[in-house]
Order: C-alpha cells, then structure tokens, then sequence
C-alpha cells in the first residue's frame, strides 16, 4: 500500500528533505504552507501537490485535509514543522506580534492534529510528527515567544502521545537542538582539516531519523526525540 504523508509548513529545509526521502519510497507526498509558490521546484521534484494554507485559521485546517482527502485519501503520516518566531527585550515586544507567533506554533498544531486524529482514528492508525526546537526545553534571554510555542506544541505532543497512542496512532516530537545546515550545503568540505566538522545539523540527517521513528514498531515507539551536533550542550 502506498504511504500518503501531509508536511504542514514545508520549506527548503528538514521538511523538503523528509518530503525527498518519502517520495523515494514511493510514497504520495501533500505539502502545504501559506505561500506555495516557494514549494513549486519541489512539488514538481517529487511529483507531489501543494496546498495553500494559513494553519491558525480553523476554515483553512480544515480545508486543507479535505483537499488532501480528495487527493490521496487520509494521510498516513502528517508532520507539522509550522513556526512563528518573535524576539526581542520583553519591554519591547509587540503583544500582536507575539500573538501571532504563539497562534503558529501551537494552537496551529492544535488545530493540524485536530483533523489529522479524526481521520486516523477512523482508518485505525498513523502517525503525526511535531517539530520543536532547543526552546522547546530551555528558554534563552529576548526569546520568550518563541520557547512559549514550542513549550506549548511540546506539551500538545505529550499530552497526544497518551491519548491517541492507544488507538495506534503514533504521536513524536523532534527536538532539533542546534542550527540547522542549509540545503545542499556541503559542511566537511568547507574546513576539511579541522575538528569542527559537523557542526550543523544537515537536514538529510533530520529527514532520516523522521523516517526511521515512522518505521518504528508499535512496542517500542519513541515519544521524543533530541537531536543536536556535537558543539550543543544538554
């Protein structure tokens, strides 16, 4: 049967490579973002779709699934990698610009989960993937919005991980602990005589442990899972 996957706020980075290695496998892959004209090279790469949508409108959400219903039916994976960012002096901040911030990151992923645990409870199973970050654990100086969201998709997760993993639908969180390569970007040639190779998460790396919890089996499933380089400390 082929895999059908759903990559909510696609781009150049960790999710492009998870779409990549998805649609080696054979698998139907639906991206989806709020500008999909970026995501044109890689839908035609992989001979998927894109579908436009802003994920902290309930209407869109929810749009956004019937669409893919009608394109593949219900997707067996759905990786939300949807993320606002704002920072600043806390004196300083914008209350709407954090707003909006707290609105992407969680509540989107409230509202993506929402409709992805509908449908797999139906089809009897699947799998939904949130990415988070070092804030997801840790907050730092005139970052407060951003590890507010993460904090909140990673209580999200846990709290879904418990409820839904009963139902045989595997619930993840990936925290992605350091900064992450750009595409392409080869690291080991650029100071190939020095210690410090490695120092970036290579977003093929991410996409593979992405598909290596998917593949886990149903005794042993993780909940969470930390990646970092070598320089990131606990």
């Amino acid at each position: 049967m082929t895999l059908k996957a759903l990559i909510v706020g696609a781009g150049s980075g960790n999710s492009a490579s998870f779409a990549r290695i998805l649609a080696r496998q054979g698998a139907q892959v639906a991206l989806a973002a709020r500008n999909i004209e970026k995501l044109a090279d890689l839908k035609n790469e992989i001979g998927g779709y894109a579908i436009s949508c802003d994920v902290t409108e309930v209407d869109q959400v929810a749009n956004l699934f019937l669409q893919t219903d009608a394109i593949m039916g219900t997707p067996d994976v759905v990786l939300y990698n949807a993320s606002g960012f704002t920072s600043g002096p806390i004196a300083e901040l914008d209350p709407l610009a954090v707003q909006q911030s707290l609105m992407l990151t969680g509540y989107g992923g409230f509202l993506v989960a929402q409709q992805a645990a509908k449908r797999m409870q139906s089809a009897g199973g699947g799998a939904i993937f949130f990415t988070g970050a070092t804030a997801s654990v840790k907050g730092f100086p005139q970052f407060a919005p951003f590890a507010m969201g993460k904090f909140a998709l990673r209580g999200l997760t846990q709290s879904l991980a418990r409820e839904l993993g009963p139902l045989n639908i595997h619930v993840a969180h990936f925290i992605i602990d350091g900064s992450i390569a750009s595409p392409g970007r080869d690291l080991n040639a650029e100071k190939p005589s020095t210690n410090i190779d490695d120092a970036m998460l290579e977003p093929d790396a991410i996409a593979e442990t992405y598909l290596s919890v998917l593949n886990q089996h149903r005794s042993a499933w993780s909940q969470e899972v930390d990646l970092r380089p070598w320089k990131e400390s606990f």
